[in-house]
């Protein structure tokens, strides 16, 4: 147990390290219903080890406050009502300082009990809440460098600015037709939209080593590619029409040169860079006018293990749905992942922003078409 707790408490730190940087007014702002505040993170990852652990496995244990259900409860239904995602901006109470004890509290509540013998049972949802957490140690970065981005001073948040320039290889690897395996398999940890170990057949198919760079999606954009419906899914040129979308989020020109807001903040583009914040409808759009096309998720799994993957997440032409076998959880943790599987697209691999040991090639990132805040990128197919 010494090793879980161990990594809880990593994990726990790191939430605390990536709001070093923050001033106490940055902590609330919601510029987005997408996007939540850092307070609400922070307060929300621990509403997760009380709800969900704390509550049944401590004797007599008692609530931090009782309000925080319904302040900090995300989706969960079976839990009971919570505020409306995009009312998270108005919780200026309880204050930053409140929270962080609430912090300390679920801390010493959860060390205590993971030092004495536990459940494998208790093992798995303490295992759950500690990637939980890392997911949003990731939402955390990406929420506030949206809110961050609609700040005409475009403020900086640190040194690190999460752009990748990785030298990468123009070569095509090649995978012959056949029946691979897909999924997660071991006795390490997965969510639960990764079991149910399955069987594909793959036609023979070619997939870039390399990601779409700045400079690639620029040749895109000199070449109308954003004002052309031909090459855009129906349901995404009404979402480009609607919104007027002319490039990847985070990027104006200035004097006619491309600039793009990053944690470091405004910052030419670098074209050598790899892109990143674009949605699945401009990714598949892409793909179409460079002649290829995304590869699905299967076809990703299969070749990651030759793939240099986790800098940016990939988008797949793979909707989310279930795999064969699978099963949805008792309880509320069963409200995880089986009740979005519509209307989604998978994204494979990690980004910059993802938190370290929270990566695998059976990992299966979900979010909708028209998604471009978190750090999304292009990987082609053929």
């Amino acid at each position: 147990m010494q090793d879980i707790l161990q990594f809880y408490l990593v994990t726990r730190n790191q939430t605390e390290a990536l709001c070093k940087p923050l001033k106490t007014e940055d902590y609330t702002p919601q510029s987005a219903e997408f996007a939540s505040p850092p307070k609400w993170h922070l307060a929300h990852t621990t509403w997760f080890f009380e709800e969900m652990i704390l509550k049944s496995y401590v004797e007599n244990y008692q609530v931090f406050d009782d309000s925080y259900s319904f302040l900090f409860n995300s989706y969960y239904n079976s839990i009971g009502e919570r505020i409306e995602r995009k009312n998270r901006g108005l919780i200026t109470r309880p204050s930053i300082e409140k929270v962080y004890a609430y912090r300390e509290y679920i801390d010493k509540h959860m060390m205590e009990l993971l030092k004495s013998t536990v459940s494998s049972d208790l093992k798995k949802l303490t295992f759950l809440g500690i990637n939980h957490e890392q997911q949003h140690q990731e939402l955390l970065i990406t929420d506030l460098k949206y809110t961050f981005s609609c700040n005409p001073i475009y403020p900086k948040y640190s040194e690190t600015n999460y752009i990748s320039t990785k030298k990468q290889t123009s070569d095509w690897l090649e995978v012959p037709e056949g029946i691979y395996n897909i999924g997660h398999v071991g006795n390490g940890f997965c969510f639960d939209n990764e079991l149910g170990r399955h069987r594909v057949f793959l036609e023979p198919y070619k997939i870039s080593k390399t990601l779409v760079t700045n400079g690639d999606f620029i040749e895109f954009i000199n070449d109308k590619g954003y004002q052309q419906a031909k090459y855009w899914l129906d349901d995404a040129w009404y979402w480009l029409q609607q919104n007027q979308v002319k490039s990847p989020l985070y990027w104006k020109l200035v004097n006619g040169v491309w600039h793009q807001y990053t944690l470091s903040g405004l910052q030419p583009v670098n074209p050598d860079a790899i892109l990143t914040h674009v949605s699945y409808y401009e990714a598949a759009a892409y793909a179409f006018w460079a002649g290829y096309r995304l590869p699905t998720e299967f076809e990703w799994e299969v070749a990651s293990k030759a793939l240099d993957w986790g800098t940016v997440w990939e988008w797949t032409n793979s909707a989310y749905l279930p795999y064969p076998n699978f099963k949805i959880a008792k309880g509320a943790v069963g409200e995880y992942n089986g009740k979005f599987m519509v209307n989604l697209m998978v994204l494979r691999g990690a980004s910059t922003a993802t938190a370290k040991n929270h990566s695998r090639f059976t990992y299966r990132n979900f979010f909708s078409p028209n998604t471009q805040w978190q750090f999304s990128g292009i990987r082609l197919a053929k």
